[in-house]
């Protein structure tokens, strides 16, 4: 219990010179299906979530894809991804690996890849705007990304699906569109590139209304992918294993369509 509580705190240190530096930073954001939970089950002797532990090909780690980690040292990233980041779930396979290796499988001479995990289960769009403890945590790791001289290429986002009920769902289309304008001014990066990955199940009886508000983001360069007829885990919330390398999959194609030619 003690080696788990020292990870609950977000430390606030620039990157220690570990000799790993990225080339390309993915910012990736959002609640449990971005966090991963592909391969996690309930073990019936203890009635507690468990990760099965196995790893499909598609998220082997390579030298080629770092993470920051959550001292902000950057490490050779590997799967459970987002483990000491949403550190109170029980996390597993998530699409940060599947994306960076496709990326890499079609690009071999890309570069590095680092990526920051952020996301967090259970958390509402509210839960992200300027000021909260998620936002100040997400703008803190991602300028500590870049003090190693690789640049952001992109925030993929995956979230929404708390906020499925009436009003929350109503109210959706502009607490995202603030989150996005606020992220990127105080990243400096107005045209930061967005990939949202649209919702295709939540908590609550609005899912239409969020979908529909993610579609219809109205800001430049922010572009979507459609989870929609994947494969679910029995609690027909989350993303199987299967699923999970496939979103990641789709992220990467649709990073390298719409922005890879944008230095």
């Amino acid at each position: 219990m003690f080696f788990r509580f020292i990870f609950c705190i977000f430390i606030h240190c620039p990157v220690k010179p570990q000799g790993l530096k990225p080339n390309n930073i993915f910012l990736l954001g959002g609640q449990s299906n971005m966090a991963g939970r592909g391969g996690v089950y309930n073990d019936t002797k203890t009635n507690l979530l468990e990760w099965d532990g196995q790893v499909p090909p598609q998220c082997i780690p390579t030298s080629k894809i770092l993470t920051l980690s959550l001292t902000k040292t950057w490490e050779i990233a590997y799967e459970p991804l987002h483990k000491e980041i949403d550190k109170l779930k029980t996390c597993g396979v998530g699409p940060g690996m599947p994306f960076s290796n496709q990326i890499l499988a079609k690009l071999p001479d890309f570069g590095v890849i680092g990526l920051v995990p952020c996301a967090v289960g259970e958390t509402k769009i509210e839960e992200w705007q300027k000021g909260t403890i998620l936002y100040n945590q997400f703008v803190d790791r991602a300028r500590t990304a870049m003090q190693s001289g690789g640049n952001i290429r992109a925030l993929l986002w995956y979230q929404g699906e708390s906020d499925c009920g009436e009003q929350d769902s109503m109210l959706y289309k502009g607490r995202l569109e603030k989150f996005f304008n606020d992220v990127r001014h105080d990243l400096n990066s107005p045209d930061l590139p967005i990939i949202l990955v649209v919702i295709s199940a939540g908590e609550g009886n609005f899912l239409r209304n969020v979908r529909d508000a993610q579609l219809n983001i109205n800001l430049k360069n922010v572009v979507h992918v459609d989870a929609m007829g994947l494969t679910l885990l029995p609690d027909h919330l989350h993303l199987d294993t299967k699923s999970a390398v496939s979103i990641g999959q789709k992220l990467a194609d649709s990073f390298l369509n719409n922005f890879n030619h944008k230095k």
